[in-house]
């Protein structure tokens, strides 16, 4: 569980600020937005599989240039 403590002179902006910031930095913010619907399981593979693809191409790309 996420948590900030909020000292007596801190202004009540800035503790959310803070808060938002904690619970960014544990991928809470990208776990709700993930599993807002349900996916099927062979969407989510299809998905995934894209992905990979893509960052295989990245990384492909990347390649090319460092040997030129």
């Amino acid at each position: 569980m996420n948590g900030v403590y909020v000292k007596e002179t801190e202004p009540f902006e800035r503790a959310v600020k803070r808060f938002s910031k904690v619970c960014e930095r544990a991928g809470l913010i990208s776990d709700i937005k993930k599993n807002r619907y349900f996916e099927k399981p062979s969407e989510e593979k299809k998905r995934k599989n894209n992905a990979a693809k893509r960052k295989q191409v990245r990384e492909d790309r990347r390649k090319v240039w460092t040997f030129r």
